[in-house]
């Protein structure tokens, strides 16, 4: 997609550099993470369970950024592998003592839990449990029937238990609270917003627009998860809610600012602006409440054109809410509770699809080791249920980035088993070696979506070269095995995903797109400042989303993937919406307007025109012929 008037395009040095730098929190993060990767690996070193690199790497996926999350998610991954064992407990009795039928039964389960990934809330965890389970499945196949099938399945529950525990131990002990992490993005979002105010270079205005397409889908979350934990007065939660909303609008206005060259504000009330936002990021940084404005809202339009006064004094209105203390009580959201089953559960044939083409990756594989009597490459089988994803875009951007994190894992696993295992005499040094490495991939991980997955492949390549059994070793054959199965497992992913019903991005564009044109109705009639702000931020953060989504097109395979005039269509309207939305916050229709349309200043119609002139040119879309109903 076409950056906006005022983003530069980068280097791809320039722009590796900027994913890989340090931010608030990262640090911390990989840290955390490298501690319950090592004591996981001690734990299962010491009491000698099965696989025991699997069984560190399940720590990256109930890690998460804040101790609730984590503890949460722990707790929820340790429920249903208690789940899922019990459930191959029942079906062992069945086929232990029969192949056919044991992968019938593995992909049975495999279709259930990858439909319960895909169409369920337990999106984060029920990939791992298929995984579980298929895995507690095979080990079947390699023992005799009895006790010592028990103890297999007993260690297949370990699998994912032990990792859970010691991220639970830790993450009480270490984990950052839900509050502090919203308090350090908020300011992080407000001193981007002070920065594009004093100098809208465009590095500047990069940064800003990153913050502002993060949305405050995770900072909301927090809070949730802040109020679950009932360690903060509900007053400052309540500061906090309004703080959040407020910072979205001041973002979202200094970024508009300084990608308009046609206003530029003077310089004392633009630094002004700045060291009051910078002031307010201080003070939630700091746990405290923001100073707000000292000055006027209402006086910020004095002398400026007539076009831009209404935004100033939104935006001073935002900035006066940052303390968290002006206005009425935060409005609440009122969507309905969210059931286990998504909406859409049974009625998109996407969920299902995508539980079939998984299943179908992982039994192809599981076949296909067991015809080659080549047991070594087992791990192409697991793999199929860390990597698969939704769309064939998805599928195939995120291929480069695995196979990339795999051959770097390989490269400094063999490393070390070539010239750190042979010297290492206890199991402290192997430790240290895993706890080193597994903060580079941690640091990696945590970063944004377009390189966190090198993170995760990375580990995954190097735990399965060097931490291959219950003491150190560095047998180059089982690292080689294991590496050939996760590239061959990626490989078998993509080309089945791809292949058998190939699901594009373009769809979830297009109904962004409709839900964001129809949301401006609902931001000009919410009359209530802080349901105004609401329904502007869920707006800013759809376009967000929509930017990211449109540069993944270019992924897809040609018959997949919608034309060129398709794709510019729609960046054209992405590109109308982000400079529509904020000026469109002072845009205000009483219920009784009916179909008169509202006198639209030039700041606001020319993007409106341009967003009109984008969806009537658009091809191939569901309302086609249909024209904007910008009469609100």
């Amino acid at each position: 997609m076409a950056p906006p008037a005022g983003e530069a395009s980068e280097s791809f040095l320039a722009g590796l550099a900027r994913l890989l730098a340090p931010r608030p929190g990262r640090m911390e993060f990989s840290l955390r993470l490298a501690t319950i990767c090592v004591l996981t690996v001690l734990a299962v070193e010491v009491y000698q369970t099965p696989e025991p690199a699997l069984t560190a790497y399940v720590a990256f996926f109930v890690m998460k950024s804040d101790r609730t999350g984590s503890v949460v998610t722990s707790l929820a991954m340790i429920l249903a592998a208690t789940f899922v064992i019990a459930l191959v407990f029942g079906l062992a009795i069945l086929v232990i003592d029969y192949p056919l039928w044991r992968v019938v039964a593995i992909v049975l389960v495999s279709l259930c839990l990858t439909f319960a990934a895909s169409a369920t809330r337990l999106k984060p965890i029920a990939g791992t449990m298929a995984l579980v389970a298929a895995y507690a499945l095979d080990v079947l196949g390699s023992v005799p029937a009895g006790e010592v099938a028990t103890r297999a399945l007993l260690y297949a529950w370990l699998f994912a238990a032990i990792p859970a525990a010691v991220s639970i131990a830790v993450n009480l002990v270490a984990g950052p609270t839900p509050r502090r992490l919203a308090e350090r993005a908020l300011a992080e979002r407000l001193r981007a917003a002070a920065l594009v105010l004093r100098s809208p270079t465009p590095t500047a205005v990069a940064a800003a627009s990153a913050c502002l397409d993060d949305g405050l889908d995770e900072i909301e979350e927090w809070l949730k998860l802040a109020e679950l934990e009932k360690s903060s007065p509900l007053t400052d939660m309540l500061g906090l809610r309004t703080a959040a909303e407020a910072t979205g609008i001041v973002l979202s206005i200094a970024l508009f600012l300084g990608r308009t060259p046609d206003f530029r504000l003077a310089v004392p009330l633009r630094d002004g602006l700045a060291d009051a936002i910078d002031a307010a990021a201080d003070a939630i940084a700091n746990g405290g409440r923001a100073p707000g404005f000292s000055g006027d809202p209402a006086g910020l339009d004095d002398g400026l054109p007539a076009d831009i006064q209404p935004l100033m004094r939104e935006l001073g209105e935002a900035i006066a809410a940052l303390a968290g203390t002006t206005g009425p009580e935060p409005t609440v959201d009122e969507r309905r509770p969210e059931g286990f089953f998504l909406p859409d559960a049974f009625t998109n044939p996407e969920h299902l699809n995508y539980a079939l083409k998984t299943t179908c990756a992982a039994t192809f594989c599981y076949i296909a080791y067991l015809l080659l009597d080549w047991p070594g490459i087992h791990t192409c089988f697991i793999t199929c249920y860390i990597v698969a994803l939704g769309t064939a875009a998805e599928t195939v951007e995120k291929l480069t980035l695995r196979i990339a994190g795999c051959l770097l894992g390989a490269v400094a696993g063999v490393a070390a088993l070539v010239f750190l295992v042979p010297h290492l005499t206890s199991i402290q040094a192997l430790l240290a070696v895993v706890f080193v490495v597994t903060v580079a991939a941690g640091w990696i991980a945590a970063g944004s979506p377009r390189i966190s997955y090198v993170g995760f492949q990375f580990a995954f390549a190097f735990f399965l070269c060097v931490i291959q059994g219950a003491a150190p070793a560095f047998d180059l054959t089982i690292a080689r095995d294991r590496v050939i199965g996760i590239l061959f497992g990626n490989l078998v992913v993509a080309v089945i995903f791809v292949a058998a019903w190939p699901v594009s991005v373009a769809r979830r564009i297009d109904s962004a797109l409709s839900s964001l044109r129809a949301g401006l109705t609902d931001i000009a009639r919410a009359h209530q400042r802080d349901a105004r702000w609401m329904l502007a931020n869920r707006a800013l953060s759809g376009l967000g989303a929509v930017r990211r989504e449109l540069p993944l097109l270019r992924y897809e395979p040609v018959p997949v993937r919608p034309d060129e005039a398709w794709i510019a269509s729609r960046t054209d309207q992405a590109n109308a919406l982000s400079r529509l939305l904020p000026p469109w916050l002072t845009v205000s229709v009483a219920p009784d307007a009916g179909s008169r349309a509202p006198e639209l200043p030039p700041l606001i119609a020319r993007p409106l025109a341009q967003l009109q002139r984008a969806v009537e040119a658009s091809p191939d879309l569901n309302e086609k012929g249909q024209s904007l109903d910008v009469s609100i």
